[in-house]
């Protein structure tokens, strides 16, 4: 694919880091910025900034990738889909069911491949971590703990209270902003088959969605005929950064760190972690990673490793938490 003309959708945090990935990989290509603050600052590397959407659809582009608020990822996708334009949407792919099926239609109409922004997948520690499980190293999964958290404030490096996270309307909360997690628990462990949750603003925090959830996943019969169960737990309160899985089984306990890299063995009648692998990588080599695949899928036409159908998934599980948790009842995942 001669890569002539991209278009990055959105310049916050997740904007600019796709814009420097964009304009190191493809140093020759015309790169346009579409944004929402009437400004240039903060577009280096861009060749054109847009402020309009139908400004950016004249513009051509081969591909995009969508980096806007959750809430206008659809409506910009089929736009630029419907000009036959390849598209990868940051996650979650939606705050909402309304329009999606309708873009993924179109998008198969039009040819063009439609991938999800889960930068997770594309760890080599996550990967090794999968490959471990999935050759047996513990036996069989008997229980999951999987958490992941940071304190808002800090994570955001602009006034918290006016980032997309903050905000319902934009698609904020840790539901939809850490959904990371349920993304890698569905690759790992498959369909989720039903949820109980608990989801709510427990802090000072001047936002108005939720800053904690904690959620039971039961996971559809394996192959051991046992529903694995598997708890989670999202915050944006904690003052710790933490990003870790425990993984129990029959023969030990497997722990991954998604901070470091690093995973652990703890053995049965060992006293002690044994580390057993370590990768160090620099915070843009998973979402070059990603470019590459994207680039890949289009060339060879084949199907991305995290499709628009698994972002649908996500979505399901997230609507089906929310639900749980108002009704204080277990709900089946559709």
């Amino acid at each position: 694919m001669d890569l002539k003309k991209i278009l990055i959708v959105g310049l916050g945090s997740i904007g600019l880091k796709h814009l420097r990935i964009a304009r190191e990989i493809f140093p020759e290509s015309i790169i346009g910025v579409l944004r929402h603050k009437k400004t240039n600052e903060g577009t280096a590397g861009a060749d054109k900034i847009f402020f309009d959407l139908s400004q950016a659809v004249k513009f051509q582009p081969q591909i995009a990738i969508i980096c806007s608020p959750a809430s206008e990822h659809v409506k910009i996708s089929s736009a630029l889909v419907g000009q036959g334009v390849h598209v990868l949407i940051e996650k979650p792919i939606s705050d909402n069911q309304k329009g999606l099926e309708e873009l993924n239609c179109k998008a198969i109409k039009n040819n063009c491949v439609l991938a999800v922004g889960y930068n997770l997948r594309f760890l080599p520690s996550l990967m090794k971590f999968k490959n471990l499980i999935d050759k047996n190293l513990i036996g069989n999964p008997y229980s999951v703990r999987s958490e992941v958290g940071q304190y808002l404030p800090n994570w955001r490096k602009t006034d918290y209270r006016d980032s997309v996270s903050a905000k319902k309307i934009l698609g904020g909360g840790v539901l939809l902003e850490l959904s990371h997690e349920l993304d890698y628990l569905r690759w790992i462990f498959g369909e989720v088959e039903s949820v109980q949750a608990e989801i709510g603003h427990q802090s000072k925090l001047e936002i108005d969605v939720e800053d904690t959830a904690h959620i039971i996943l039961k996971f559809k019969e394996s192959k051991n005929k046992s529903n694995l169960l598997a708890s989670l737990n999202l915050d944006f309160i904690r003052h710790d950064k933490a990003r870790i899985c425990h993984v129990i089984g029959g023969k030990g306990t497997l722990r991954w760190n998604g901070l470091t890299g690093d995973i652990d063995l703890f053995e049965p009648d060992k006293t002690e972690w044994k580390n057993i692998y370590k990768y160090e990588m620099d915070q843009d080599e998973s979402y070059k990673d990603e470019w590459l695949h994207f680039i890949d899928c289009i060339n060879k036409k084949i199907t991305p490793k995290i499709s628009f159908q698994d972002g649908i998934k996500v979505l399901n599980i997230i609507e089906s938490i929310k639900i749980a948790s108002s009704s204080g009842k277990k709900v089946l995942v559709r």
